[in-house]
């Protein structure tokens, strides 16, 4: 009695230690650390004159970047956007997806208990025939007419129930369940950054196509204005003609830059349609259902003020996800690696069944084990899963610095042609002031006979241009500086991303 209890009490302390053992578990694989990318003090094309550091509570109105162009349709058709856009909507519901596979991966961590019930109705039927040798118990049969015919013998009918349930548990000894759970939320904290990223390239090309529109829109008020002043000037070459001091040629020449004036504004409806069919597209809509009313822009830009080169890495919503995929990809190659151990599963069943009475004198049956698997050979099939998971996470650190690269590469591209096209604007309207003083000058010097009509063509050709410039060079400025805007992350911050959470 004493030797069992003895063994009993080692058999408790072997018990205790395997669940201790268990319970405790170790992850395997290497634990995440972000690589170090090189980061510039300064960006180059920045100029202290026009540009001074910003302070990031502050920059971007919380996130509704567009209202510093203080635009009442642009806010409206940004609203409509964030609601509406179809693109968002796929990035939203991917997001959504990769919130469920975290909480499809936690699952792991807990037993399944799967129960089963079924009953069963059963009798027995003998063949017909005399009582004589071979007839059994509680079975008759009685003959009856001259063809041989007779009628069969039925056991007494039986009920049979059962109810079973099955539980099993694999714990996570090994790391492998929490390697999973990290990579799953490290992918869904890259999918909500790939949603901002997409709500904000989204934001940014309605923006720039708004802006676009209204550069036709001043391009079209500028070919109005020219065709009125052709118009002026053709009725200026009649007069003459008609007077007997001009020709017929000046009088067709002065028709040609008429007709080619207005040729040119009609054109430019293909132009502002594909525009505003572009927009109705991003904020949801069909193409026939939005009209956005002719109004030419005036103004300049806001200044964007650029950020430290590293905060950055913190507001572009595309750097972030690249990040997060690496800290997905590194999770998996701790997945992988436990492929190695062993596993261990407890399957605990049990069985109640009865007969006629499920209540009556029940028949009951358990089970409960431990269960250890392991593969000997398997062909070079885990060594070659955890080297894929290592060139994997190689992988997306290339492509970590990489999006880093072309992040500051897109703010110097951006920050260079604000920049430039700034001073451009101001030599570009003092040019076109110049040209139209230029060509009022010609007309009347070819109101005084001094000059000939040839003269005033080159001159209108050179005004139009020269305005045109400026236009273009306008509208380059509003395009660009929504592009500052998106290179420097727009009203995102990585925050949003890190305050994700598997309960979330």
């Amino acid at each position: 009695m004493m030797r069992f209890m003895v063994r009993s009490k080692y058999v408790t302390y072997i018990c205790c230690a395997l669940i201790c053992l268990v319970l405790s578990g170790c992850m395997v694989g290497p634990n995440y650390h972000r690589p170090s990318i090189p980061v510039p003090a300064a960006y180059k094309e920045v100029h202290a004159k026009d540009w001074c550091v910003a302070k990031p509570a502050d920059l971007f109105h919380r996130g509704q970047w567009w209202k510093i162009f203080h635009n009442k349709q642009l806010n409206v058709l940004e609203a409509q956007l964030n609601i509406n856009n179809q693109n968002i909507a796929v990035a939203d519901a991917q997001y959504q997806q990769a919130r469920a596979l975290v909480d499809e991966a936690r699952a792991a961590y807990f037993p399944t208990l799967a129960a089963s019930a079924s009953l069963i109705f059963s009798q027995v039927a003998g063949s017909s025939g005399s009582t004589g040798s071979g007839s059994s118990g509680n079975s008759s049969s009685t003959s009856s007419g001259s063809g041989g015919g007779g009628s069969g013998s039925f056991s007494n009918a039986t009920t049979t129930y059962s109810f079973g349930l099955n539980a099993s548990w694999e714990p996570d000894i090994w790391g492998a369940v929490g390697r999973a759970v990290e990579a799953s939320v490290a992918g869904a904290q890259a999918s909500k950054a790939q949603l901002a990223a997409m709500r904000l390239s989204m934001q940014g090309s309605l923006a720039q196509d708004y802006y676009e529109l209204r550069g036709v829109d001043s391009d079209k008020k500028l070919l109005d204005q020219t065709v009125h002043d052709d118009k002026k000037a053709l009725q200026l070459t009649l007069n003459r003609f008609h007077q007997g001091v001009g020709s017929m040629v000046d009088v067709v020449q002065s028709r040609s830059q008429l007709e080619t004036a207005q040729a040119q504004a009609i054109n430019l409806g293909i132009t502002r349609g594909q525009f505003e069919h572009a927009i109705a597209v991003l904020i949801g809509e069909a193409p026939a259902d939005l009209t956005i009313k002719f109004h030419p822009f005036f103004g300049s830009p806001p200044t964007i003020p650029p950020q430290f080169p590293s905060r950055l890495l913190e507001r572009r919503p595309d750097i972030a996800a690249a990040e997060r995929n690496m800290a997905q990809a590194n999770a998996q190659i701790g997945v992988a690696i436990a492929a190695y151990f062993p596993a261990f599963t407890f399957t605990p069943t049990g069985l109640i069944q009865g007969i006629n009475n499920f209540f009556t004198a029940p028949l009951y049956s358990w089970s409960f084990g431990p269960q250890l698997a392991e593969t000997i050979l398997d062909g070079g099939l885990r060594a070659a899963t955890v080297a894929a998971a290592r060139a994997n996470y190689h992988a997306t650190v290339a492509q970590y610095r990489q999006t880093v690269l072309a992040a500051f590469q897109d703010v110097e591209d951006n920050l260079v042609a604000v920049h430039v096209l700034k001073k451009e604007y101001i030599v570009r309207y003092k040019a076109a002031k110049d040209a139209k003083l230029a060509l009022q000058l010609v007309l009347n010097q070819y109101k005084a006979g001094t000059v000939a009509y040839t003269d005033v063509l080159v001159s209108q050709i050179n005004a139009y241009n020269a305005e045109k410039a400026a236009v273009d060079v306008t509208t380059l400025r509003m395009t660009f500086t929504v592009g500052l805007i998106k290179a420097l992350g727009g009203g995102w911050n990585a925050r949003a991303t890190a305050a994700f959470r598997p309960t979330e």
